[in-house]
């Protein structure tokens, strides 16, 4: 039956225009990126004791010292503390900061928490915490044990390091957090990532502003729970469950961040209005696999992004009205897999090459992505007669034989054969055959992006 249909689709072609594809494969190259981060930390905390002032004031104990600060006052603090309980803020706009914590490893002044509950609770508005070394909560997932719990509005954390915690930063429903240049290490001797807590939660908090963080060993690096108008910038994530997770979270700005051998990069769920810009996912092949996964997520920007190496490239799963554009999507096992619906996308100027499968479709119906300018689709094959970059002939990067193969996995074992290169033939030069899948009707001539970057260059 597939050879009688074949015939006749190669009949019907006759006399048309074909571009014909060049080798499309990927090499098998291993992806060459260098994130810029240690294998694992060794931190020495210093053993000198702990010592703060306030206005010229000597305190053995953190806690006295808080309590003799006033609004607009500095703790500095030098050496170590070791507190029995939480250490609590409770004193609005002043300044906790260690004297040391940019001189070196050793030098770090650090607050040693007991193994129990948060380590330090921020419970004022507008305090900042700037160069301490903030370690050993409690283990408690279920009561949300934290490094750095924040129940204050305008609170600041940066310069800082913390480890050996359940969740690093816990943002508690408050507005204008900021997070900035911070060292997030959860705790790898769990093995289960899933048991871990997260570096950064966010829950139900408003435009917080968090940048320049190094996360690792957590959960997920950070965190949304209704978390609304979050900025976040230039983090770099690895070793987690999820680089960024959203879950009911609008408005969001996620920007030039770099998620590298993860489970999965970044991880959008349940949200809309997010705007996902310049960002970089490589080597994103865990359990789930995926460098961008957008999961229930509406009128949403993913553009400017380097997704290489992964699992799967970008994973579209019931969305729609999403702009793609301008990415870089390479080396994946699946440039896209789109599913459960997700029909109504703008997907243009992007790079697709090196992918195992360009895009897979589990949709019912015809995709049109673009009607005025496409993708770059290397292997496609374009012909550019007027010179204007855009192709004449419409590419299929996802179509019947996908179709085929899906209804009737025995069929894969002749995808090379004369009768489905005779199919594919088809449904770049006849409009008429219309299959569930994906049609670019205007691909581009030349790749907007150069993904040699990422592989060994004497290849």
């Amino acid at each position: 039956m597939l050879a009688a249909v074949a015939a006749a689709l190669l009949v019907a072609a006759a006399g048309t225009v074909v571009a014909v594809p060049t080798d499309a494969a990927p090499t098998g190259d291993a992806v060459t990126f260098d994130a810029g981060v240690p294998e694992s930390y060794d931190f020495a905390a210093t053993d000198e004791p702990g010592v703060a002032s306030v206005d010229g004031e000597r305190f053995d104990a953190l806690d006295a010292a808080l309590a003799a600060a006033e609004p607009g006052d500095t703790v500095e603090l030098r050496g170590r503390f070791d507190p029995e309980a939480t250490v609590v803020v409770a004193t609005p706009n002043v300044t906790i900061r260690g004297v040391d914590g940019r001189a070196g490893t050793d030098a770090m002044p650090v607050v040693d928490g007991p193994g129990e509950g948060d380590v330090l609770a921020v419970n004022a508005s507008g305090v900042t915490i700037d160069g301490l070394w903030v370690r050993n909560s409690g283990y408690a997932t279920e009561d949300n044990d934290a490094a750095v719990w924040v129940d204050g509005a305008g609170v600041t954390v940066r310069d800082s390091r913390i480890t050996d915690a359940t969740f690093g930063v816990w943002v508690d429903s408050v507005a204008d957090a900021r997070l900035v240049d911070n060292t997030v290490v959860g705790r790898d001797e769990i093995a289960s990532r899933t048991d871990r807590g997260n570096g950064i939660q966010l829950y139900e908090t408003a435009d917080a502003y968090v940048a320049d963080n190094r996360i690792t060993d957590a959960r997920d690096g950070i965190y949304y729970s209704w978390a609304d108008g979050v900025t976040a910038r230039n983090n770099t994530l690895w070793d987690l469950r999820y680089g960024v997770h959203y879950m009911y979270s609008n408005d969001c700005r996620l920007v030039a961040n770099t998620a590298v051998g993860n489970d999965a990069g970044y991880a959008l769920m349940l949200s809309e209005g997010l705007a996902i810009l310049n960002n970089t996912a490589v080597d994103n092949t865990g359990q789930s696999g995926h460098g961008i996964l957008l999961k229930s997520i509406d009128h949403t920007t993913v553009r400017g992004n380097h997704v290489v190496g992964n699992e799967n490239g970008l994973f579209v799963y019931n969305s729609l009205d999403n702009e793609i554009a301008r990415n870089l999507v390479a080396g994946n096992g699946a440039g896209v897999h789109l599913s459960a619906g997700s029909v109504r996308e703008s997907v243009h100027h992007n790079t697709f090459a090196r992918n195992r499968l360009a895009v897979r479709a589990d949709v019912g119906q015809q995709v049109v992505w673009n009607e005025s300018a496409g993708n770059y689709w290397a292997g496609a094959g374009t012909r550019d007669v007027d010179g204007d970059g855009i192709s004449e002939t419409r590419y299929r990067p996802a179509g019947m034989v996908q179709h085929l193969t899906d209804e009737h996995p025995s069929a894969s074992a002749f995808t090379g054969s004369p009768a489905f290169e005779i199919v594919r033939l088809a449904e770049r030069t006849l409009p008429v055959v219309e299959a569930p899948g994906v049609v670019d009707r205007r691909p581009l001539a030349d790749p907007p992006h150069d993904w040699r970057a990422y592989y060994d260059r004497s290849h």
